[in-house]
């Protein structure tokens, strides 16, 4: 069975054929720099991973995702002999609200409780819902699934999840903690739990989403009791270009100071100028970081002390909150690949038990227990892959 996973963006729109018999991908790509004239599809050829960039203008979603079903079908490299072996279409979609708390079918109902929360994903959701629209015209007969980022943390308690505003605006605007990453975070724990072969009842798991964005999510009995990421996907931990936890007195005080800033502009500095890359002025990446840093870089230096800081910080308190930890996964880009940030960060966790075994923490990318035999704490690296966890609920709600 050939499922098709689409996750539309804002300016992109990335795709992974998967065929479930065997559970391997079969094809996989992304359309970038949507409704620009210099628009390209890039292909990941399977399975030398080789790049091929076509380039092609593309205005729009419909558009993009046409294009993509017009190369997997025909030409150079086509990788199906007809459209009709797609059996369904799974959908990344970034906010569910409090209507979506599992994966599910796609009909007229799903459709509108995902416009209902377009003003609380105004950049993500409608681009979603092109997706949508368009497999519907392309592909009528072939079913569709929604799959919510914001899903897997809809288990979290109220004392959790609520904010300290007045109780109003959670009943009039619903706004309260929704966490995102939730797939990934259900994943890697998923995973976790199988590789180890044991049963997540019981179990007290700490998930670290660690890349360009990051979050945090605590894990009992499998569950979602709270994550780090908020409202927005801006608050929580430092991150590449967005800020994570600031002071909202902070951010009345700098609109009070700068009489020219508007919401749009606090925005966009919050989103995409600050993090490691506002506090270091060199970079948003990591590997760029480092490189700064050995060469005597202080802001460089700086940056990746904030933000493995806070990322130890929310695993106390996590831990406080589990009443206890059994296990920590690492994944996300930065989490499966910089060993010298994992060592970092568990080597300030000694006092609940955990100790790194550095030869085996020199793993990247691959399933690793990189913690010593010694450690009362199980340190896992798990890496993700949400798509394929898209495409395996896809499946499981087809078949029934």
């Amino acid at each position: 069975m050939k499922i098709l996973v689409l996750n539309c963006g804002s300016s992109s729109v990335k795709y992974k054929l998967f065929d479930m018999k065997s559970g391997a991908v079969a094809a996989q790509g992304g359309v970038e720099r949507l409704g620009m004239r210099d628009s390209f599809l890039k292909i990941t050829r399977i399975p030398d991973g080789e790049k091929i960039v076509l380039e092609k203008y593309m205005p729009n979603h419909h558009e993009a995702i046409a294009y993509i079903l017009e190369t997997l079908t025909s030409g150079k490299y086509a990788t199906l002999d007809s459209l009709d072996r797609i059996k369904a279409v799974g959908h990344r979609i970034v906010h569910g609200g409090e209507t979506f708390n599992r994966s599910v079918i796609i009909d007229d109902r799903v459709i509108k409780g995902i416009e209902d929360c377009i003003d609380m994903a105004p950049l993500h959701n409608p681009a979603n819902l092109e997706g949508i629209e368009t497999i519907k015209k392309i592909l009528p007969n072939v079913p569709q699934v929604a799959v919510f980022d914001t899903a897997f943390h809809q288990t979290m308690p109220e004392y959790a999840y609520m904010y300290g505003i007045p109780y109003s605006m959670y009943e009039k605007y619903k706004v309260r903690r929704y966490g995102f990453h939730g797939t990934s975070h259900r994943y890697v724990s998923q995973q976790i739990f199988k590789l180890l072969n044991v049963s997540p009842i019981g179990k007290r798991l700490i998930t670290c989403h660690i890349g360009n964005g990051g979050s945090i999510t605590a894990i009992k009995d499998g569950k979602s009791i709270d994550t780090s990421m908020g409202f927005t996907p801006l608050e929580g931990l430092l991150m590449g270009t967005r800020s994570g936890n600031i002071d909202p007195g902070a951010l009345l005080y700098l609109m009070e100071k700068n009489h020219h800033m508007k919401a749009h502009d606090l925005s966009d500095m919050l989103n995409k100028k600050s993090g490691v890359l506002g506090v270091s002025g060199v970079s948003s990446d990591m590997r760029d970081l480092d490189a700064a840093a050995n060469q005597g870089n202080k802001r460089a230096k700086l940056a990746l002390d904030m933000y493995a800081y806070q990322i130890i910080k929310y695993i106390g308190a996590y831990t406080a909150v589990l009443g206890g930890l059994d296990i920590i996964v690492f994944t996300g880009g930065v989490g499966e690949n910089q060993s010298s940030i994992r060592k970092d960060i568990c080597s300030q966790l000694a006092y609940i038990g955990v100790e790194i075994d550095d030869e085996k923490n020199k793993v990247r990318g691959e399933y690793s227990i990189i913690s010593s035999d010694n450690s009362k704490v199980i340190v896992a690296v798990v890496p993700t892959d949400e798509e394929y966890m898209i495409a395996s609920d896809t499946m499981a709600l087809i078949k029934k």
